[in-house]
């Protein structure tokens, strides 16, 4: 794996480890990042302030499906910048129907909301469901629950972190939101049983990507949108990580055929430029809300809308998702000869892949230091499992450089 020439950018006269220490007090520590400065960066490669080139293999969990500083958006958010990047939708502007007709176009779905964050997306999502269920549904005032799977991440706000199961995203946070149930991930019986006549939505990731890539037996995702039909609720797929061509599918709901009620998206939808989100939905779900009940003077943003706009254009394509599909063969076939060097499991969905380290070897973090060690970014998760997710626009060299530094790490 041979690294491009250096990105030609002036440089900062402060070391990493200056810049690193620097940030101690000024900085909450909500995050325990690596030890590395990144100061420059193009398609799959980032430079540090001293000029040490890295193959990004996590891709900012998805938000850089497309690389570093794709020409397309970076042209149309040029483009844009020159233009408008802000009315707030207290007045219309140019670049917003064409967005939300192209996002509802590449997703099957009819009308969208526009927000920012990944969070802000499942918040609002949440809310559409429970304004569907009084309305609509007739379930009666504050009585509405949604369902949700064991080792999910959807974010973490204090209603989202209500139901997740992860003691560091809880402790100390509470109270709690009231109005959820959990249900163990991939257990159709569990989730039946859970059902209830207050039940509004079953909220679920396709894939579970904070847990560790966690992929639902064939077949899971259909007898959830069956079951949900039946019962007349909705289904909520919170697709922000595995959206997006990340599965070599435009959506992970695509390897099932299954079109949920509302539709989550976010990170890849902003290209690594600007933060996007989206809540696409079905029009009899979406239009029970009404001016007032909810909004955000970013979402929807003329230069959000740019450049989300030329996301759709690159996926519209089909290029990425083929090619997320062909290089995930690779990405399984280099994991698959390495069971014996150290990985004691795996599980991967196009460029996407969680690897289960042999504990003797060091925790997930270890590994990540070793990996930095050898020009490589990696993101570990609970317990000694690590995380891949490189850019679409990864090369198979590079791709095969990567699984070659996995070795040498392991060893």
């Amino acid at each position: 794996m041979t690294a491009p020439a250096r990105i030609a950018r002036p440089r900062t006269a402060r070391s990493s480890a200056e810049l690193i220490k620097s940030e101690a007090p000024v900085l909450a520590h909500n995050y325990h990042p690596l030890p590395v400065v990144i100061a420059r960066a193009e398609g799959v490669w980032v430079e540090d302030v001293e000029g040490r080139r890295y193959l990004d293999m996590l891709a900012g969990y998805s938000a850089l499906n497309f690389g570093h500083r794709h020409p397309d958006l970076i042209e149309a958010a040029h483009r844009q910048l020159d233009q408008l990047t802000l009315t707030s939708r207290a007045f219309h502007h140019d670049r917003l129907a064409g967005f939300a007709a192209g996002l509802a176009e590449l997703t099957g779905l009819d009308m969208v909301l526009p927000m920012n964050t990944g969070a802000e997306a499942v918040e609002s999502g949440v809310k559409v469901a429970r304004k569907w269920a009084y309305d609509v549904k007739g379930i009666p005032a504050d009585q509405a629950t949604v369902i949700v799977a064991s080792g999910n991440f959807h974010g973490r706000t204090t209603t989202i972190i209500s139901f997740s199961d992860d003691d560091t995203a809880r402790a100390g946070f509470g109270p709690f939101t009231p109005g959820f149930r959990v249900v163990p991930y991939n257990d159709i019986a569990a989730l039946e049983a859970a059902i209830d006549a207050t039940t509004a939505a079953v909220l679920i990731e396709p894939i579970q990507g904070e847990a560790g890539v966690r992929i639902p037996d064939d077949g899971y995702l259909t007898a959830v949108r069956d079951l949900t039909r039946r019962e007349n609720c909705l289904l909520i797929a919170d697709e922000i990580q595995s959206g997006l061509g990340r599965t070599g599918r435009t959506l992970a709901m695509d390897h099932e055929s299954v079109v949920p009620d509302i539709l989550l998206l976010g990170k890849a939808l902003g290209g690594g430029i600007v933060p996007v989100s989206a809540v696409v939905a079905r029009r009899e779900v979406m239009s029970v809300l009404g001016p007032g009940q909810h909004g955000s003077t970013f979402g929807g943003n003329p230069l959000a809308a740019a450049v989300g706009s030329a996301v759709i254009d690159l996926l519209a394509t089909g290029e990425f998702q083929a090619r997320a599909a062909e290089l995930g063969k690779v990405l399984r076939a280099g994991l698959e000869d390495l069971t014996s060097h150290g990985v004691t499991g795996f599980r991967t969905r196009g460029l996407w892949a969680g690897i289960d380290i042999d504990p003797s070897l060091g925790t997930g973090r270890t590994l990540c230091e070793r990996l930095l060690q050898e020009g490589i970014l990696v993101k570990d998760t609970h317990g000694s499992t690590i995380r891949m997710a490189p850019p679409l626009t990864i090369t198979q060299e590079e791709l095969e450089g990567a699984l070659a530094g996995l070795r040498r790490a392991l060893t």
